[in-house]
């Protein structure tokens, strides 16, 4: 815009000039030169003013762009900022990750070095004699129990009282810990035992069939039926209980009950 405005006032000043000269040489034909000069400016001061027009409207749009241009680089200089500073917290975060890992992995060599030099103390002590491995044998063969028998066939009862079953016909008897002729299980080692009593008979208005499970001469449970409208009844029952070495488990039949067994095995008395 300056370098414009020099323009102008320079040929101003030549218009000038060549005026005055005129009016100096020919003086005779002032009026003449001015009337031709004249013209002449007011056409060069409209296209001036209409290229200063397209000029200062120019302006005005490179202006405008500038501005959009700096809101722009405003606007990418502030989400530039905040995702570095995002970029940042995380990388702090990460480092403070490593850290803490690093840490988590000292302590964790140290304990496995100590568990290590502590394992190789054990190893040392545990030289067994063969007297000890073959008690060891023998504890762990003795903990092995489990039995089924069936009482046999034939019919037993009424009694006026509760009197001991023995359950012959023996299926399993690992362990030995049931004796085949007394019916009486004796825990062999302190554990908890599970026992399993089913009973068949003839089904009677006057007499149950029935017989009950007793640990150390207590009653535990029973197994027992009395209906009559069916020709055989089969009941069962069963419990588990915490047995300490010489505890004693056996099954009686219940006063003035009876109980049959056949070649099918249908009474039978079970534990492990």
């Amino acid at each position: 815009m300056k370098s414009l405005g020099a323009a102008v006032i320079l040929l101003w000043m030549g218009l000038g000039v060549v005026t005055a000269e005129s009016v100096s040489i020919e003086h005779g034909h002032e009026s003449l030169t001015q009337k031709i000069c004249q013209p002449d400016i007011h056409a060069v001061l409209r296209e001036m003013s209409a290229k200063i027009a397209e000029q200062q409207a120019e302006l005005r749009h490179n202006k405008e762009q500038l501005q959009a241009v700096e809101k722009r680089a405003e606007a990418v200089g502030t989400g530039l900022r905040a995702e570095l500073q995002d970029v940042e917290t995380r990388l702090r975060a990460s480092e403070k990750t490593v850290e803490e890992q690093k840490l988590v992995i000292k302590d964790l060599t140290e304990k496995q070095n100590e568990q290590a030099a502590g394992l190789g103390e054990v190893r040392g002590s545990l030289t067994l004699t063969g007297i000890q491995v073959e008690e060891l044998r023998r504890d762990r063969e003795a903990s092995r129990v489990s039995f089924s028998a069936a009482l046999g066939d034939g019919y037993y009862g009424p009694f006026d009282v509760a009197t001991p079953l023995v359950f012959k016909t023996v299926f399993t008897n690992v362990g030995s810990a049931y004796n085949v002729n007394t019916g009486v299980f004796t825990a062999p080692v302190r554990g908890v035992y599970h026992f399993v009593l089913f009973v068949f008979g003839d089904a009677s208005a006057t007499t149950w069939t029935g017989a009950s499970l007793h640990h150390n001469g207590k009653h535990v449970v029973i197994a027992y039926d009395a209906q009559v409208n069916s020709h055989h009844v089969k009941p069962a029952n069963g419990a588990s209980l915490l047995l300490e070495v010489g505890d004693v488990v056996q099954v009686k039949l219940s006063s003035n009950s009876w109980v049959r067994d056949t070649r099918y095995r249908h009474t039978t008395f079970s534990g492990h």
